[in-house]
């Protein structure tokens, strides 16, 4: 069976950008460069997952509605097998070239894929915005070095989410208060954008 093919971009351009641990807010400085065809690449997802001089961009979707967020726990069937029973307030997961054969991604063919990954996870049946807020890196453990994450926000008109992958279990939107009293058992990633909350959706 062939390997999953996923994009990458090389952990110097992060590091000639400006790396950086845990949010970054300054979008327009990261994303155009990450979003270059000449800047990313598609590659085997096994030895990727290894090669800390790869930086895997990963969409992490926080679903909103009236001030609430969108959580849920990963299954045993989770693809990050590392991260399985965290909690997360972050949907998403890496882009391949499963649609175009394409060997790189612009910022089109980006957004189109991050719709895609989130509709195989998620069925949406409320009208939403989506905007992109921050970057985030976490290199304190070893599966946050070769990833990075683009933080969106969909901010939706009503609640009518339901799963749509097995992985994706215990879903429920949850208000801030309630978040924080389960910020322990909650991934790395969803532990950063928790803490800053109040800012990613302002």
């Amino acid at each position: 069976m062939k390997d999953e093919m996923i994009l990458v971009v090389r952990r110097s351009l992060f590091d000639s950008l400006g790396a950086f641990q845990g949010l970054n807010f300054d979008v327009d400085r990261y994303l155009p460069a990450f979003l270059d065809r000449k800047n990313n690449f598609f590659t085997p997802r096994p030895p990727a997952e290894t090669d800390e001089s790869l930086k895997q961009l990963i969409p992490y979707v926080l679903l909103v509605h009236k001030g609430r967020v969108l959580h849920y726990v990963r299954g045993k069937k989770a693809g990050e097998q590392r991260l399985v029973s965290k909690g997360s307030i972050g949907i998403g997961g890496h882009m391949n070239d499963q649609d175009e054969g394409l060997f790189a991604l612009d910022a089109d063919a980006y957004n189109a894929a991050v719709q895609r990954e989130i509709h195989e996870e998620l069925r949406i049946q409320s009208p939403f915005t989506n905007r992109i807020v921050a970057l985030l890196n976490d290199d304190s453990n070893e599966v946050g070095r070769v990833h990075l994450g683009v933080v969106h926000v969909f901010e939706l008109e009503t609640d009518a989410v339901q799963k749509g992958e097995a992985m994706i279990t215990e879903l429920q939107f949850l208000t801030p208060e309630e978040l924080g009293q389960r910020r322990d058992r909650l991934e790395n990633w969803s532990q950063i954008c928790l803490d800053a909350l109040p800012r990613l959706l302002s």
